[in-house]
């Protein structure tokens, strides 16, 4: 079911009014309600793999029950590993096993040496599964180092890993926020249902207007790079920095207000990334959830920066690699993270990685300098670029959408594909950045403003948008859900 669907929007009015109206007396009933109905969610996809989820539910809730109980480090250390082995085992069979396989048989085809490719499997990716396999593997890991308590509740524990806003593509939670508010009876607050539908209509307007209308340009330009001109390859590469942005960051905004509804509250996951001023500022503000696991749980278990200047380097270049590993079972995700990598070494070398952390462009000037505006380009130009190895189906097809993006100079008026105005694209973005900058301080307040009349304006022109463009017959599932 998507979030984008006319379904969803029979089942999100049904869940809420039987959560509020007929489960809502105790915490055990809300639970158990909401564990039916993220089941139900995720099995309308595939009800085969609800055997995955709730085994990786069993898995960890009783790793992590007997690692709170032992009070041996050796047996500690021994379940810890079993809860590794068995959620990196799953996230390896189904999403990595086959590009192992090929990987290796291409390896030998170097030499001269023909595989037949008997050994690999046609399997099919669980949607979500790298989410929710890192979110109970977090779990294992913050018991062990007792970060946290474990639940001896398996209804709340189960909730915790299947919440359906936010499991199949994040963003991806700590226990230590989530489950608490999941194990507490919530009460119905008419603030944060109003928030939450703003965020939720905020969202759609991300996937529909921004994601879904430029996708078939974007579709029509990288399977037919070889006929069009650098320009037209050029606009093909920053229509897709906005379709994933739009995409991704509605799909979170969408999560984050739905679990609002319920009472709970999601981490942020996107703050206006393509409002920052260098890649380590980018990478603070894009898909936020996933760069602070690795960051815990990755980063700073290899030693961080703690152990001298090459040994951080090599942790930088780990975690990126890794990370674009995790996105798909494709070297241009690797390359991708490596990159960034390329990218993000050279501010760490200079100690400049934390200069904007805690600050956001122009945050006390009406606009930005001319200083911070060049950073915003400089940066967005490196980030739209390495697009293209994460969208391009393989090295190859990069490479050479690269080289006639280089070679073939010319300028070229690129028509829409099913005959429309691209004009009226280029104002929406336009419009779309120009608003994000203007609410650039607080994400998750997207109609926040005081006058009735502009609230009013922007409702029914948000409104307006969604009915011109939303389109139910085509299939436009969210990008991150194939990860």
């Amino acid at each position: 079911m998507l979030f984008n669907s006319f379904a969803y929007f029979i089942f999100l009015p049904i869940v809420f009014f039987l959560h509020w109206n007929v489960f809502s007396k105790k915490e055990q009933s809300q639970n158990l309600f909401l564990l039916a109905a993220s089941y139900f969610f995720y099995g309308l996809w595939d009800w085969r793999f609800l055997f995955l989820i709730i085994a990786s539910t069993i898995v960890d809730f009783y790793i992590g029950k007997q690692i709170h109980e032992s009070n041996s480090d050796n047996k500690q250390k021994q379940l810890l590993w079993c809860s590794i082995i068995f959620n990196i085992g799953i996230l390896f069979f189904f999403k990595y096993y086959n590009f192992f396989i090929d990987s290796w048989i291409d390896l030998f085809q170097l030499f001269g040496l023909e595989l037949k490719r008997t050994w690999t499997l046609k399997v099919i990716l669980p949607v979500g599964i790298s989410f929710y396999t890192f979110q109970t593997l977090s779990y294992s890991l913050d018991v062990y180092h007792k970060k946290i308590t474990p639940t001896s509740n398996f209804i709340s524990f189960a909730t915790f890993v299947s919440f359906f806003p936010q499991l199949v593509a994040g963003p991806i939670e700590k226990a230590s926020n989530l489950l608490p508010q999941i194990t507490q009876k919530r009460t119905f607050n008419y603030s944060k249902c109003s928030e939450g539908l703003k965020l939720i209509l905020w969202g759609l307007f991300k996937k529909v207007v921004i994601a879904d209308a430029i996708a078939p340009i974007v579709d029509d330009i990288f399977l037919h790079y070889g006929n069009y001109s650098a320009s037209t390859l050029l606009l093909g590469a920053i229509l897709f920095s906005f379709q994933i942005y739009g995409d991704f960051s509605g799909y979170s905004d969408m999560a984050i207000g739905t679990a609002k509804l319920f009472g709970i509250e999601l981490v942020s996951n996107f703050k206006f990334p393509y409002l920052s001023r260098n890649i380590s500022e980018f990478w603070q503000r894009w898909h936020i959830s996933l760069s602070n696991w690795f960051k815990e749980y990755l980063y700073f278990p290899l030693g961080g920066s703690r152990q001298g200047l090459s040994k951080s380097i090599l942790n930088i270049s780990i975690v990126f690699l890794v990370s674009g590993f995790w996105h798909g079972a494709n070297w241009t995700f690797i390359i991708w993270g490596g990159i960034h990598a390329l990218l993000y070494i050279p501010i760490f070398y200079f100690k400049t990685n934390r200069k904007y952390a805690n600050t956001i462009v122009a945050e006390t000037t009406c606009f930005p300098s001319s200083k911070e505006f060049l950073n915003i380009i400089i940066t967005f130009t490196f980030v739209t670029l390495s697009w293209v190895f994460f969208r391009a189906q393989s090295i190859t097809e990069a490479l050479e959408y690269f080289k006639q993006l280089l070679t073939n100079f010319s300028f070229e008026i690129y028509h829409h594909p099913s005959g429309y105005r691209m004009i009226d694209y280029y104002i929406i973005l336009i419009l779309f950045m120009s608003y994000e900058f203007i609410i650039r301080k607080n994400e998750r307040t997207p109609f926040n403003f005081s006058s009735k009349l502009v609230r009013f304006i922007l409702y029914v022109v948000t409104v307006f948008c969604l009915v011109l463009f939303f389109d139910d017959q085509t299939d436009r599932s969210f990008i991150y859900f194939q990860f």
